[in-house]
């Protein structure tokens, strides 16, 4: 959720001290907007985060006892969580074979033909119909690592690709 327009590395800069002293939704909302923002500005999208964290905070106690949900409808109606979001936890904490859909997952899939996809949702749907469900478990954070570091948005790394010769790219570097 902090992590959307930001990198990992900020992100878990940002967040260091914060998690050391706020263990549960309840003390996020005692910490408040205002006292959430001054650890979280140096991320972006910091004032709008804040708000959906507390309020996430706020109905998780209200309508989940404390507890984050398990079921992908009940994560995406918590405030500030999409479906990526979701499928990132339920891969991530529950150990599901979720495909979440970042920038680089959407990029990658449809380069390398595994899907020809408009949306994330699309690029979702058709990776979960082609890759092998021994590989789906990590599947999307080897897709995520594949376009942060080789199949780049721009000038992609084309001649120290493992898969350059099964890529569907028109526009590869070599």
């Amino acid at each position: 959720m902090l992590s959307a327009q930001a990198t990992d590395v900020g992100v878990n800069k940002a967040t260091k001290a914060l998690f050391a002293k706020i263990k549960t939704p309840k003390a996020m909302v005692a910490l408040g907007e205002e006292g959430l923002k001054s650890y979280i500005k140096t991320i972006g999208l910091f004032n709008t985060k804040a708000k959906n964290v507390i309020a996430l905070s706020e109905k998780l106690i209200a309508e989940h006892s404390g507890e984050v949900p398990h079921a992908a409808a009940a994560l995406e109606a918590l405030p500030g969580v999409g479906r990526k979001t979701a499928n990132v936890w339920r891969n991530c904490v529950l150990g599901e074979p979720t495909i979440a859909v970042d920038t680089h997952v959407f990029r990658v899939a449809n380069r390398l033909g595994l899907c020809r996809a408009k949306n994330p949702l699309a690029t979702e749907l058709a990776l979960l119909k082609v890759i092998p469900k021994k590989f789906m478990l990590h599947a999307h954070h080897w897709l995520i690592l594949h376009g942060r570091y080789v199949c780049v948005a721009r000038k992609p790394k084309c001649p120290i690709c493992p898969v350059r010769q099964w890529c569907a790219f028109k526009e590869k570097t070599l």
